[in-house]
C-alpha cells in the first residue's frame, strides 16, 4: 500500500486502485468535499505526475480519455483547487508523493494500460439523487428525470414557463461552464428539440444562469456529472451522428396535425402560462425567436 496523507486529502494505492479522499480542513473547496470520495480504478488513469515547488509541491493523476464522467461534463473547466486529481503536499513529505507517485507508474507498466481513450466510463459518477441549489434555481437529478425549479430572480420567460421536468432520454448532451466570480457561468441541458435553439442561458429555459456564489454554483458540476454518467458514453454515439454535430431531429409534423389537448386539470395552467408569455412578447421582451422557442417548450411540457 503506497499512501500519502494530507491536509488537502489523502491518495492511497493498493496496486489496483487509486483511492482519492478530500481533506476536511476548510481549506478544500466545497466542491471536492461535497464530491466526497472517489475510487479510480487503474485502467482509468493514463499518468501521473508529482511537481515540486519551493513551499509545497502537487500530485496529479492524468486519465484516460472517456474515463470520468466529471471529466467529460466539465471539460477540464473545473478551478484547479476544485479538481479532485490535484493534492496539495507539504515540501517535507515530496519523498512520499514521488513514491506514491512511482507506485502507480510501475503498476501501469507492469499491467500494459493502455492510453488511448476509453470505450466506456471507468470512473463512477456521484449517486443519484442529487439536487443543487444554484442562483437560478434547485435543480435535481432522480437517475431518470432533470428537475429544475425557478427561483424568484430568475428571468420571467424562465418562471412564465413553469418547473423544467427533462427525461433522461430525451438529452443529447450536457454543457456545463462554471461561474468564475468574474463571468457568468450555465449548465445546459441539450435535448433533440432545443439542440438548435440560440437563447441566452438568462432566458433558455433548457439552462440554469449561474451567477451568483461562484462556490455554491460549482456544485451544479455534481447534477452534470451525474447525467452524464448515465447516458451514452461519447465513443457510442457515431452511429447515430457525428461526435460534435447536432443530432437529426424528427419530422415535423404536418401542418393539418392537430395536436393533442392538454390534461382538463392542466388547461388553465396552460393559458395563463401562454397569456404571460404574449405579453412579453407584446412588450418587446421577447423576440420572435425567443418567444417562439419559449411557447414551444410550453406546449411540449404539457
Amino acid at each position: 500500500m503506497a499512501e500519502i496523507i494530507q491536509r488537502d486529502g489523502t491518495w492511497a494505492f493498493d496496486g489496483s486502485t487509486v483511492r482519492i479522499t478530500p481533506g476536511l480542513h476548510r481549506s478544500v473547496p466545497l466542491f471536492r468535499q461535497t464530491y466526497g470520495e472517489i475510487a479510480v480504478p487503474l485502467e482509468a488513469v493514463a499518468g501521473v505526475a508529482y511537481e515540486p515547488e519551493r513551499k509545497r509541491g502537487r500530485l496529479r493523476l492524468r486519465l484516460r480519455e472517456g474515463a470520468d464522467p466529471l471529466l467529460q461534463a466539465t471539460g477540464g473547466r473545473l478551478p484547479e483547487p476544485a479538481d479532485p486529481y490535484r493534492l496539495v503536499v507539504d515540501i517535507d513529505r515530496s519523498g512520499v508523493a514521488e513514491y506514491v507517485a512511482e507506485e502507480i507508474r510501475r503498476a501501469l507498466l507492469l499491467e500494459e494500460i493502455p492510453k488511448e481513450p476509453a470505450r466506456t466510463y471507468l470512473v463512477p459518477g456521484p449517486p443519484v439523487p442529487v439536487s443543487v441549489r444554484s442562483s437560478d434555481g434547485t435543480v435535481s437529478f432522480d437517475g431518470t428525470h432533470v428537475r429544475i425549479d425557478w427561483s424568484d430572480t430568475s428571468d420571467r420567460v424562465k418562471r412564465a414557463t413553469g418547473p423544467r421536468i427533462i427525461d433522461l432520454p430525451d438529452l443529447v448532451q450536457v454543457e456545463w461552464l462554471p461561474n468564475s466570480g468574474y463571468e457568468d457561468g450555465f449548465l445546459r441541458f441539450v435535448t433533440r428539440d432545443s439542440v438548435f435553439s440560440k437563447l441566452p442561458p438568462e432566458k433558455d429555459p433548457f439552462a440554469l444562469d449561474l451567477w451568483g456564489s461562484a462556490r455554491r454554483d460549482l456544485l451544479t458540476a455534481l447534477v452534470a456529472t451525474a447525467v452524464m454518467a448515465r447516458l451514452p458514453h461519447p465513443s457510442t454515439r457515431s452511429g447515430e451522428y457525428a461526435q460534435g454535430d447536432p443530432p437529426r431531429l424528427p419530422a415535423a409534423p404536418a401542418e393539418d396535425a392537430v395536436p393533442q389537448l392538454p390534461r382538463q386539470g392542466h388547461h388553465d395552467v396552460l393559458l395563463r402560462r401562454l397569456r404571460e408569455l404574449g405579453e412579453l412578447h407584446r412588450d418587446g421582451v421577447l423576440t420572435d425567436e425567443e418567444f417562439a422557442t419559449t411557447k414551444a417548450a410550453v406546449l411540449r411540457d404539457f
